[in-house]
């Protein structure tokens, strides 16, 4: 592994434990030598955790779509920052640039960028792990629910399996070390995203 996706908010959150949670996880990929790829903000989580991982020398890939590189005032100090056309090649520049990915606390926009790169990962376009960060339960509820859809036999163990949920990113990064892609069948061809 070389590069990991995170996905978080644009927005610092109520508590400043999302904060520390950034700092702690930007000197885990650091100390591992792993490149963060995230949504090229400098503001929020995302912007405390590229400040975070340059500060410590680590590099930082930043994706940011044009029509939100003022709105959610794109980092200026990266390692490399990609401006893309929409939303949907931000997304797919994020994967290519990355060997697995972390949800920190965030809001509708991180679920999204989630729960679509797990269903990639369902579907077999990719074959890296996916992790969910639950800080101060702040996942629960959610945890809670993907508990109710695999209960309820809309999601099969095997596909609820390919997220991994942890409290520790220290932790999480260690599985994702040993990460093997269960065998998925693969539903649809790349051009068919």
């Amino acid at each position: 592994m070389k590069s990991i996706c995170v996905y978080c908010g644009s927005s610092p959150g109520r508590q400043p434990i999302y904060a520390d949670a950034a700092d702690f996880l930007a000197e885990s990929l650091v100390k591992r030598n792993l490149r963060l790829v995230y949504g090229g903000a400098g503001i929020g989580i995302m912007g405390r955790l590229a400040d975070q991982v340059l500060q410590l020398g680590g590099e930082v890939i930043g994706v940011i779509p044009k029509a939100l590189a003022h709105k959610e005032i794109a980092h200026a100090n990266l390692t490399e920052l990609h401006v893309t056309e929409s939303m949907h090649e931000r997304k797919m520049r994020m994967a290519e640039f990355s060997d697995g990915f972390i949800a920190l606390p965030g809001g509708i926009g991180t679920l999204e960028e989630l729960f679509e790169i797990w269903t990639w990962a369902q579907l077999g376009f990719h074959q890296k792990p996916c992790g969910l960060l639950n800080v101060a339960n702040y996942y629960d509820a959610l945890i809670q629910f993907l508990a109710t859809m695999q209960r309820e036999q809309f999601v099969k163990s095997q596909q609820h399996d390919l997220l991994m949920i942890d409290t520790d990113a220290e932790r999480l990064l260690e599985r994702f070390g040993g990460y093997q892609s269960p065998v998925t069948r693969q539903w649809l061809g790349q051009q068919d995203i």
